[in-house]
């Protein structure tokens, strides 16, 4: 079987389908990645074949300068209304208009049998229903499911959280260009890879609206590979906190905080582990004798020796520290990153502190609360030992071939 894995061009929103996609190659099947930008470096160094949809233009530095006010002029490599999107920090409404058209070809040259989406990626929705093969809706993030109330229609979400409902305008004029009309894409399953107690599933069950099964599965975190420095394969001395504000805040205006929250835990009685590729440091020159910038490195190469995780609030970041049992303290910024916050904090797994008001002092005594107190040891463990128990990726590839061979 051949399966087409279409993927927004971000970390975030393209790393949870990397163990699908291995899943798939290990039972024999061919896959392809269709993305773009700076993703298809990161997929390909995944080890999966990748494709580039949209090659005229990079849209992830088209959306960084469009954050700074810089946009660029229309012309013949992108389509009409690319700039008006740019201008408007409306990322996944670019998306869908700029790679719509590439990864409906793709999947034709590739011949797929089968579409695995993102349900915040508009794009691979209206390349299944172009293609008109059987399709696999996978939730990829830990904050928010299309089985929410209100999250189908997005009419109170802001514009970066990620859903593209069918009535936008960039959808319904891609629609009408497609010949598509109202047509929907032939769903087999839908998957939400949420822990139970987390707003997921215990077991299957039908969508309220179409009647679609839902799956639960295991959340397999995937943050890149990279030869993982020798510090990270020894046991610490002392509590080791994990510093990381993701892939996009430190490229947009302000940065995120980062210096408050290097002052913050600078004075703790632990080692913290600044994962940041993008920050030039040497603002913050010198950096604290206990702060160490690893530049990139793996979440999932670090976090099983981490006593805290301090970031952003990024679904994947935050379904990482979920997997591995790790508390976390959140200052988020925008996107889905506050209802993350809010999950982790009500599940009692971490706590969540206010980034308008960011404080060193407020954000040194959350953090040593987390040190301290077991209950939130305890209580990620516990989420852990959920997400253990789901089924994993390989089973449902399994589910969804066997539906398909009949």
């Amino acid at each position: 079987m051949r399966i087409l894995f279409p993927a927004a061009p971000g970390y975030g929103l393209m790393l949870p389908l990397v163990p699908l996609a291995w899943a798939a190659r290990a039972a024999g099947h061919e896959v392809l990645l269709a993305t773009t930008a700076y993703m298809t470096k990161v997929a390909a160094e995944s080890g999966l074949p990748v494709t580039d949809v949209f090659p005229a233009r990079d849209v992830g530095e088209d959306l960084v300068a469009g954050a700074a006010g810089e946009t660029g002029a229309d012309d013949d490599a992108v389509p009409p209304g690319y700039w008006d999107l740019v201008r408007g920090m409306r990322p996944f409404e670019l998306f869908t208009l700029a790679m719509t058209g590439g990864t409906i070809a793709a999947g034709r040259e590739f011949d797929a049998d089968l579409v695995v989406f993102c349900s915040d990626h508009a794009a691979g929705k209206l390349a299944a229903t172009a293609l008109g093969v059987p399709s696999l809706e996978v939730g990829n993030r830990v904050s928010w499911s299309m089985r929410d109330e209100g999250f189908r229609d997005a009419k109170n979400l802001n514009a970066r959280m990620g859903i593209v409902p069918d009535d936008a305008p960039v959808v319904r004029a891609l629609r009408d260009e497609l010949g598509l009309g109202d047509r929907q894409p032939h769903l087999l399953a839908r998957i939400d890879p949420r822990a139970p107690s987390l707003g997921g599933l215990a077991g299957e069950e039908p969508d309220a609206v179409d009647g679609v099964p839902w799956l639960p599965m295991r959340y397999v975190p995937f943050n890149g590979g990279a030869l993982l420095p020798s510090w990270a394969m020894r046991r610490p001395q002392r509590p080791r906190i994990c510093l990381t504000l993701g892939t996009v805040a430190p490229l947009l205006p302000g940065g995120g905080g980062l210096g408050t929250l290097i002052q913050a835990l600078a004075e703790l009685d632990a080692d913290i582990v600044l994962a940041d590729a993008e920050t030039d440091l040497s603002q913050f020159e010198p950096l604290p004798e206990n702060v160490h910038p690893a530049g990139f490195v793996p979440l999932s190469g670090i976090l099983r020796d981490c006593s805290l995780i301090v970031h952003h609030g990024g679904s994947g970041t935050t379904a990482s520290a979920l997997h591995y049992g790790v508390p976390q303290l959140i200052v988020p910024g925008g996107a889905d990153n506050e209802l993350c916050a809010q999950r982790v904090a009500d599940r009692k797994v971490g706590l969540a502190a206010d980034p308008s008001t960011l404080d060193a002092d407020a954000i040194r005594e959350l953090a040593e609360r987390l040190l301290a107190e077991e209950s939130f040891r305890q209580e990620a463990a516990e989420v852990r030992a959920e997400m253990a128990a789901q089924p994993s990726p390989a089973a449902i590839i399994d589910r969804i071939a066997a539906e398909i061979a009949g």
